[in-house]
């Protein structure tokens, strides 16, 4: 067994009319994040770091925003996809830890939800995924509330 390590970024503005998803947990927020898919940036920086950890093509290979396939796609489909060819490369995923980075709404209360989510998609124990959330204190995109952003890291075992 091979242990390796990927990491994932991504970002999405905020838009009037959209749902606000994060690591496919819908919150309660007057406005929500403007994308191609469900634009989860959660998700898709978690998506990121497994393909990275995996030695596979970005997110954006694998489901480009010039594909009709994935319009208004659900990021945790889309990661469901990604761990199928996780398992096509023999690598199964041991640890995800990631930040979400947003003013508001506060992320604490479904913070434990949306672990158990990733968790149960991942197929690892909630114990193994780490989300947390920080603020911008006012200063780029995300302090201004222009937008959210999220990074993660990915730990994978490949045999």
């Amino acid at each position: 067994m091979t242990v390796q390590t990927g990491i994932g970024y991504d970002c999405h503005p905020f838009a009037f009319g959209r749902r606000l998803v994060l690591g496919g947990v819908e919150l309660d927020a007057e406005r929500g994040l403007a994308g191609h898919s469900d634009a989860d940036v959660l998700t898709h920086a978690i998506i990121d770091a497994l393909l990275g950890a995996a030695g596979l093509p970005d997110i954006g290979t694998q489901f480009p925003d010039t594909d009709e396939r994935y319009e208004g796609a659900d990021s945790i489909e889309l990661l469901r996809t990604t761990l199928e060819l996780l398992r096509e490369r023999g690598a199964s995923v041991v640890h995800v830890d990631a930040t979400v980075m947003l003013e508001r709404p506060k992320l604490a209360p479904a913070r434990q939800r949306i672990r158990e989510v990733l968790a149960r998609t991942l197929g690892i124990e909630a114990d193994h995924v780490s989300v947390k959330a920080t603020r911008g204190e006012g200063m780029g995109f995300v302090g201004r509330e222009e937008g959210a952003a999220a990074l993660a890291v990915a730990t994978v075992e490949v045999s």
